[in-house]
């Protein structure tokens, strides 16, 4: 049974998920790693879930050995986190990425080997982050699995994970087809999140026929089409279904890549677009709605840091 919870990522995701496995754990079962200034800074400012100031354990891992470690970070800073998290991981340990893109869990099994590291993806959950505080009025579902073909057998863990999450009260699924799951989730956040953020309007934005919409459902698309190269079946059903999601929110809303953007933080560009046209290319595919997208955002990034 798994006892401690250590999450590398002090973000919107991280900060909800410390809160439910910290009423079930107690204090001492969730530990966020920090390092240095970051540290001090998050100890001093404190974290606020839902209004409410959470009392979290902030710790550079001295003299600890995770459990259950979850990756929660932008890709952009995932090296970074790799390196801070190396001293708490264990033999035993469990690993879990939270992170977008399709590409994490192998980064982080060839750090600290595939017989730690679980799939793991995040659907429909809602929160809005501003610096140290998080609004949630909708946790969604986390699904967790192996891929089917996967050699290390690692059943077990994703047993024991599961059922943590089960515990804190977290809606959690033992997925099947876990690629599926992540490719479908990878092909929505290219189409949505890119779109908002490059063209500035909130979910009600794509939600209406539209430049927008039409944008959005193409760059899925081009996403699909290289998911199949990779030998991931993404249909047309999904991607309707993954759009009637996106239309099932409220239209105020926004996804985290241009909540990134409004606050001029560095977006996952690369990790969307970024990697769609690598693939693209790999394959000796077109992918221009991407590139579009990409060309847009990257001179955005680029604006603010010459501003």
């Amino acid at each position: 049974m798994i006892e401690r919870v250590t999450i590398v990522g002090r973000g919107a995701l991280g900060i909800m998920l410390a809160d439910a496995f910290e009423r079930e754990l107690g204090p001492e079962g969730v530990c966020f790693l920090a390092d240095g200034e970051r540290l001090e800074r998050y100890r001093r400012e404190g974290t606020y879930y839902n209004g409410e100031k959470r009392d979290f354990r902030f710790s550079d891992g001295s003299g600890e050995t995770a459990q259950l470690l979850i990756f929660a970070v932008k890709a952009t800073a995932l090296e970074q986190a790799m390196d801070l998290a190396a001293p708490v991981v264990g033999e035993d340990t469990i690993i879990l990425s939270a992170l977008n893109g399709v590409e994490s869990e192998e980064i982080l099994a060839l750090r600290f080997g595939w017989e730690k590291v679980l799939y793991m993806v995040t659907q429909g959950l809602d929160p809005m982050r501003e610096d140290n505080r998080v609004l949630c009025a909708h946790r969604g579902t986390i699904h967790i699995g192996i891929p089917e073909e996967d050699y290390f057998d690692r059943s077990e863990k994703a047993d024991l994970a599961v059922e943590v999450f089960q515990r804190a009260g977290l809606a959690v699924q033992r997925e099947e087809d876990i690629l599926h799951r992540i490719w479908c989730k990878f092909m929505l956040n290219v189409g949505v999140n890119q779109v908002c953020t490059a063209m500035d309007v909130p979910f009600g934005g794509v939600q209406q026929p539209g430049p927008a919409r039409e944008t959005m459902i193409a760059a899925m698309n081009e996403a699909r089409k290289v998911g199949a190269c990779q030998g991931v079946l993404v249909t047309q059903k999904d991607l309707q279904e993954y759009v009637a999601l996106v239309d099932a929110v409220a239209p105020e809303g926004m996804p985290s890549m241009r909540q990134d953007a409004l606050a001029h933080r560095k977006t996952e560009v690369e990790t969307f677009a970024g990697q769609v046209l690598d693939m693209a290319e790999r394959y000796g595919m077109q992918a221009p709605v991407n590139r579009k997208l990409y060309d847009t955002i990257r001179a955005m990034e680029d604006s603010w840091e010459n501003s």
